[in-house]
């Protein structure tokens, strides 16, 4: 659960280290160089100094690719990549200083033993001190960063537990003392019906939400992002059904006693403080390309919103010029999990069309809960134009920016939708929703609602970073042609 997530920021952490250790060692050089205070630290004679100073910056690159692992490695030796949610301020500062030590020596061997005589003492000493006081401010502002971001409430997992014994409540100890790994335990489930509604042992805020049957519909009416299994094994018959439903449903289970054989879901054994979990999951597992594709979609939407600024403000003008009513075009949609939020886009309709709906609702040409019209009466002559070109959608790129969508995903539905799914169609909930995706690039409106569906779990099953390449290219002839939009 925990372990593949920590273990992609971790080697993201990594790299950063390996950037500013980088980094201080180019400042360095040139302060060296051209700041002649400095030479007063070299006691040696002064053709050495000469001699140091004539030294390029290519003689220097070998020292680049000594010390910028040598830096990263005595860090990983001294556990600062490890468990990090799990430090104190005390502890980071000890292993920063210990491994400025430590490298400090190691380093001083390595320019004696190879008789790197142009490195200079004033270069090894600045190097030292401003590459331990950058990588400690460094840690110092993640470690109070990511606590200040829990503490407002961000950041966190919602954990279902089912179980209510011994090593249930043990589990939700272990997690209930230590709020800033961010995991928030919603409630338990108890295989008793009696026990609904009251406290779980030992947890008063803690709530013994419903029975296994009750499991659907917890899932339907609160954010689950996992449910864990902690039942004895006189219980496994009774939970494989369950294990099913989350797994239809697109929600991420992990059992803390057994291995089940499931459809869909892809198998990993993780842990947390001890407790051995197997994890069956309907996405990607590959946290470090997640990573990559959230740092994506920041750039792209803020880079995006900058340069469109000038189509946002013509859009912007065209709409307030040619019909009354609001620029944007406001709406309550379902993302991850379930999760609601709102999603913006430019007004293409005339104002107050969404209480015209009902007259409207016998010209709906799509199969299923969505609904579409090609030639909508409420639509205005610009918003033809907008909805043709997705231009409309362009607001989209806020909801991305902020992380409540991605650059490409499924298309985020509306909760009257969602209410009518088929338990298997809810899947498509458990990645974040995109601008564009393979309903996209495959025809748009013209695709019924079950291929629709079908491509969304198609592309939930084999995500990877090539495949959103490859959707994003395809995209772009789609949207300048209009293809298969209305």
């Amino acid at each position: 659960m925990l372990r593949e997530r920590e273990k992609a920021v971790r080697q993201a952490i990594i790299i950063l280290d390996a950037v500013v250790v980088s980094v201080m060692f180019f400042l360095t050089f040139y302060l060296r160089r051209d700041i002649h205070a400095f030479y007063k630290l070299n006691l040696i004679p002064s053709t050495r100094v000469v001699a140091e100073m004539a030294a390029s910056i290519n003689d220097y690159f070998v020292i680049l690719f000594l010390i910028v692992p040598l830096w990263c490695f005595v860090l990983y030796l001294n556990g600062m990549y490890e468990s990090f949610r799990t430090k104190s301020i005390r502890e980071i500062i000890w292993i920063v200083v210990k491994s400025a030590v430590i490298t400090t020596f190691a380093f001083g061997t390595a320019v004696f033993v190879f008789k790197l005589e142009f490195v200079s003492r004033a270069f090894f000493i600045m190097f030292m001190v401003l590459s331990s006081v950058v990588l400690l401010c460094e840690k110092l502002t993640m470690f109070a960063a990511s606590r200040y971001i829990r503490k407002k409430g961000y950041n966190f997992r919602r954990l279902l537990v089912v179980g209510t014994g011994r090593r249930a409540i043990e589990f939700i100890r272990k997690i209930t003392i230590h709020p800033e790994w961010g995991i928030k335990i919603v409630g338990a489930i108890d295989y008793e019906r009696a026990n609904v509604g009251r406290a779980v042992e030992g947890f008063e805020g803690l709530e013994v939400l419903g029975s296994l049957e009750d499991i659907p519909k917890i899932l339907h009416r609160r954010n689950i992002d996992e449910v864990i299994f902690i039942v004895p094994r006189a219980q496994l018959g009774r939970i494989e059904n369950y294990l099913y439903v989350c797994e239809t449903e697109g929600i991420k289970t992990a059992v803390a006693v057994d291995l089940f054989e499931l459809k869909i879901s892809k198998l990993r054994q993780t842990e947390i403080e001890g407790v051995p979990l197997i994890t069956f999951e309907t996405t990607p597992i590959t946290e470090w390309q997640l990573l990559i594709k959230r740092a994506f979609d920041v750039i792209v939407s803020g880079i995006g919103i900058v340069l469109l600024s000038p189509v946002f403000l013509i859009t912007a003008i065209l709409i307030k010029l040619t019909s009354k009513g609001p620029l944007f075009f406001i709406q309550k949609r379902v993302g991850l999990n379930g999760r609601n939020f709102v999603l913006y886009k430019f007004r293409s309709m005339h104002k107050g069309a969404h209480l015209k709906l009902s007259e409207v609702a016998a010209m709906n040409e799509a199969a299923g809960p969505v609904f579409k019209i090609k030639n909508d009466p409420r639509i205005t002559a610009v918003g033809k134009v907008l909805r043709k070109f997705s231009i409309d959608e362009l607001p989209q790129l806020f909801n991305v920016f902020f992380g409540q969508m991605s650059i490409v995903g499924p298309r985020p539905p509306i909760p009257r939708e969602v209410r009518q799914y088929k338990p298997w169609q809810r899947r498509r909930l458990s990645m974040r929703p995109g601008i564009t995706c393979l309903w996209q690039i495959s025809g748009r409106s013209k695709v019924g609602f079950n291929e629709w569906m079908r491509m969304d779990l198609e592309y939930i099953d084999n995500w990877s970073l090539s495949l959103d390449f490859k959707i994003l290219v395809k995209t772009m002839p789609v949207v300048i042609f209009g293809v298969g939009a209305y």
